[in-house]
């Protein structure tokens, strides 16, 4: 197992929007991130991630840019960011920032000039394409609902755009495309930031032709998923960038890449191949959606999780590395969603945490996740602002007439804008998030969930996170560490044992409000163990032979063989 910094640090996601707002009008702001600076750094967090911060209309909450050399006026200037940089370096954390490149706004001054007329120098940064029988070119379907094709009047064709029509998808195949977003890779790199998040980034390769999709039927994904999706196409250009730019720095690189397994993974995280340090996967993010899709709300099973998180932990061990994250901001809440957040909210949000801190990856913390922050239900989708979730209302309310209570329930469960109500600061006015008028409303659950609450509680989610991301920097086995599951038929315990050399981590998860008996494996064996974290006071901290667990009871010990 190579070493590396990237490897060993802990991730702190930022929703800039959501985040601190410095100067009232309800945004989030640069200023506001470098003023909860040092809460970061208190945090343990090695490394920050910022949504986009380009220039933007906003049609996708900033994924949509229109200028990726400026910051958008609304989170600050040029020197608000240089600053915030400085200042990141200066407490000894690094910043790594969004990279949307799949598509732009059709705001940005390149696809303005390329609707403009079919001989524009621009014309080909897109892609543009005749209607075929006098419909759209093909039967694709929008990851926000819809057609992938939006007509435009000026020229008579239509573009694609993959997710919201305001989102038009650029055309990787053209060199000039390649050549622009190199250039500005670079000048984001020549200013010291320390990686990319990249966004979307298995779709920019294209099936030849753009062919329908044969199988429409098939509701397991959209309509025209696998004919632009991790082709291979887009790993050619993935080791064009890391040869001609990557390559030549010291960065943390993470693809977003959806659809993928264990082993299509390797094809962007194998260190031979010189693609990624790592990429997220969405297969546990599947594991409560019925046949329909995401917005068809099932209950999970455990033993699926287990079953999907252990093939990523044994198949990537020693060729390639995990990105280990339970929510973001295009995500639920974890504790609403895999946890429970009314009887046993600090439990079972401390056992999620205790969960992706001791498996091996890199762990990626989302803004508010440190605390416990929960799912909003917001009566009336006039309180919603994301694009999917209206999209989605639109289709099936508006058009199709279904049952306005039961997609709202879907979008109180899944919507995007869980993840996206302001931060939780403290029990002030807006939760301490702004003196002004929240772009979106504050959950109302901030006067009990804030951290000013949970600094002062040593019993807190926060304080139990600060300790699991100083107890990863103090034990290498939890990072590097080889993975084992064990009681693997188990419907209520999730245990496995991490080993490194002769360091041994024998983790013990209850994810249920049950209190099931873990019982060692007679093939398993303990020494003098050390308890090294759990969210219950123990009595008996060195007895792991039988162990009647508590609701949502998590427990690490660490033994030497």
């Amino acid at each position: 197992m190579k070493k590396a910094w990237w490897k060993e640090a802990v991730v702190y996601q930022i929703y800039p929007r959501s985040f601190m707002d410095s100067n009232g009008d309800g945004i989030g702001d640069l200023p506001g991130i470098l003023s909860k600076l040092d809460y970061l750094a208190n945090l343990g967090v090695d490394v920050i991630w910022l949504c986009p911060i380009y220039q933007s209309p906003n049609d996708d909450n900033g994924y949509d840019i229109s200028d990726y050399y400026e910051i958008v006026s609304e989170f600050g200037t040029t020197e608000d960011f240089n600053r915030l940089l400085r200042e990141v370096h200066a407490r000894g954390m690094k910043l790594i920032m969004d990279l949307v490149v799949n598509h732009t706004s059709d705001e940005h001054p390149w696809f303005i000039e390329s609707r403009s007329s079919k001989d524009n120098a621009k014309r080909d940064y897109y892609i543009w394409r005749p209607s075929k029988n006098g419909d759209v070119p093909n039967n694709w379907e929008s990851i926000f609902s819809g057609s992938t094709w939006e007509y435009d009047e000026t020229t008579g064709e239509y573009y694609l755009h993959l997710f919201s029509k305001k989102q038009p998808d650029l055309n990787w195949t053209n060199p000039e495309v390649v050549r622009d977003i190199h250039q500005m890779v670079k000048w984001w790199l020549d200013k010291g930031i320390d990686g990319f998040r990249v966004d979307a980034i298995n779709h920019i390769g294209k099936a030849e032709g753009y062919p329908d999709d044969p199988h429409p039927e098939d509701k397991s994904h959209n309509t025209g998923y696998p004919l632009f999706s991790n082709l291979p196409a887009v790993h050619d250009q993935l080791q064009k960038l890391n040869r001609e730019v990557f390559d030549n720095y010291d960065i943390m690189t993470v693809g977003e890449t959806s659809g993928v397994g264990p082993q299509e993974a390797l094809l962007y995280v194998d260190e031979s191949r010189r693609e990624f340090n790592m990429v997220f996967q969405f297969e546990h993010m599947s594991i409560d959606s019925g046949t329909l899709g995401k917005w068809d709300v099932e209950p999970w099973r455990l033993l699926d999780l287990k079953k999907i998180m252990s093939k990523w932990q044994t198949e990537l061990y020693g060729k390639g590395w995990n990105a280990l994250y339970l929510n973001n901001h295009d995500q639920p809440r974890a504790v609403s969603r895999f946890g429970n957040d009314q009887t046993y909210w600090a439990q079972s949000a401390k056992l999620l945490a205790t969960y992706l801190h001791t498996l091996c990856g890199t762990p990626y913390v989302y803004q508010g996740e440190e605390i416990g922050m929960t799912n909003v239900a917001f009566a009336s989708i006039d309180s919603y602002g994301d694009v999917e979730i209206l999209n989605l209302y639109q289709q099936r309310v508006v058009e199709q007439g279904q049952d306005p209570k039961q997609v709202m329930a879907s979008i109180h469960h899944k919507g995007r804008d869980n993840a996206r109500t302001p931060m939780q600061w403290d029990r002030g006015d807006q939760a301490g998030f702004t003196t002004g008028t929240p772009w979106i409303q504050v959950n109302k659950n901030y006067t009990s969930i804030n951290v000013e609450q949970q600094l002062r509680d040593p019993g807190s989610i926060l304080n139990y996170y600060k300790k699991l991301i100083q107890l990863r920097k103090q034990y290498e086995v939890i990072v590097y560490g080889d993975y084992q599951m064990i009681l693997d038929d188990h419907s209520e315990i999730y245990a496995y044992v991490r080993r490194l050399g002769n360091e041994n981590l024998l983790v013990i998860l209850n994810f249920f409000s049950g209190t099931p008996i873990f019982q060692l494996p007679y093939d398993l064996h303990v020494g003098a163990s050390e308890l090294l974290i759990s969210n219950y006071s123990v009595e008996n901290d060195g007895e792991v032979q039988e162990i009647k667990l508590q609701p949502y009871e998590a427990r690490v010990y660490r033994f030497l063989s």
